[in-house]
């Protein structure tokens, strides 16, 4: 069987990053095809075989491969995939509009319809944009975005947020297997500090934003790992309690994990990985409970969930928020659920499950 693995891009690490290791493990022999790769800052590729579109040698692609998302479709229209029995696309916006044969077994592990075409009201990176050419082009990529999904074989599903999701803008049903974190990275602390811990990617609407300001009013320790684009204005809001770290090495970020009072999680994420590293580290999260986070962090036993989603709430939660009532244990095992050697498993045994039908059916038995 020849397999072919799909992503939208290859330029920064995150979750679709660590899920495509976990499926390039699975099926090592397999290439990967995407629209863009930075080498420089995914090293952890260096020895697959990346192949990649006409976008690849554009100006500012592979640092800046935002700018080009109408290029997209037609990026992943080109790739020729006519050899291959079984294509996976880990996709998140485009990967899924690959054309495959009809003997092709087309498998999309979804992390949500794209967001800022279908749920503006989460993330506005579009919307946010005034103007009859944006309007126009994003209806067009919605339009492409529905008949890409209706190419696909079968799809599974980061979580039952992006299982609705995906019913409600596809009309497809989808199988859910969570995304993974690799428990070994992280481990518990005999030794907690008194700070609260926040960060990730820094995008506008993961609304770190609430945090500077719930933590601007209550004094209170705030370190935040990351950066984004969203960097400079957090800064600018930022009273002198609140500490910028940047990008931080795993160990580092492994040891912000499992020192701190809690984690804080405060947007609405259509599964969010740093909750259940920071669980895996024995430690408790204070989340926005809508989205993903509301299917991972159990409240009372892992953390807490606030909502509605403004700062007098939030404030309000931390002030009460209790950090010893939380057994580091009870957050580890539960983290445990979501380790990617279970992912590996689960993954396997669905295709091999659906491989096998899709086979018999075009064979007619």
């Amino acid at each position: 069987m020849k397999v072919a693995l799909i992503a939208d891009w290859l330029v920064s690490y995150g979750g679709a990053e660590e899920v495509m290791i976990a499926l390039s493990e699975i099926f090592p022999d397999a290439p990967i095809y995407t629209s863009i790769y930075n080498s420089k800052k995914l090293p952890q590729f260096k020895d697959k075989k990346i192949i990649t579109s006409f976008l690849q040698n554009l100006p500012g692609a592979q640092t800046h491969h935002q700018y080009y998302w109408p290029l997209m479709p037609k990026a992943f229209a080109s790739f020729d995939l006519s050899q291959y029995d079984l294509v996976i696309s880990s996709c998140h916006s485009f990967a899924k509009g690959i054309k495959t044969l009809a003997k092709t077994f087309h498998v999309c592990y979804c992390y949500t319809p794209t967001r800022y075409l279908w749920f503006p009201e989460i993330d506005r990176r579009i919307s946010g944009k005034s103007g009859l050419i944006f309007s126009l082009l994003a209806g067009r990529t919605k339009n492409w975005d529905k008949a890409a999904a209706s190419r696909v074989n079968q799809f599974i599903a980061i979580s039952r947020t992006v299982q609705k999701r995906i019913k409600k803008v596809y009309n497809r049903d989808s199988y859910l297997i969570y995304s993974p974190i690799d428990i070994s990275q992280f481990k518990l602390s005999q030794k907690i500090g008194q700070y609260y811990l926040t960060g990730g990617r820094l995008i506008p609407y993961k609304r770190i934003d609430l945090v500077v300001k719930a933590f601007n009013r209550l004094g209170l320790p705030l370190k935040i790992m990351g950066s984004g684009p969203d960097l400079t204005r957090l800064k600018k809001l930022a009273k002198k309690n609140i500490e910028f770290l940047g990008f931080v090495s795993d160990a580092k970020r492994a040891e912000l994990f499992s020192e701190c009072l809690a984690f804080i999680f405060p947007g609405e994420e259509d599964l969010g990985l740093t909750p259940l590293e920071a669980m895996a580290s024995g430690r408790p999260v204070i989340a926005y409970g809508t989205g993903g986070a509301a299917e991972t962090v159990i409240a009372t036993k892992t953390g807490e969930l606030f909502k509605p989603q403004t700062v007098n709430v939030l404030v309000a939660k931390i002030k009460n928020f209790q950090p010893t009532k939380f057994k580091p244990q009870v957050c580890r095992e539960w983290a445990e659920k979501f380790d990617v050697k279970i992912f590996k498993q689960k993954i396997k045994n669905y295709i091999e499950k659906e491989y096998n039908q899709f086979k018999k059916i075009n064979k007619g038995e």
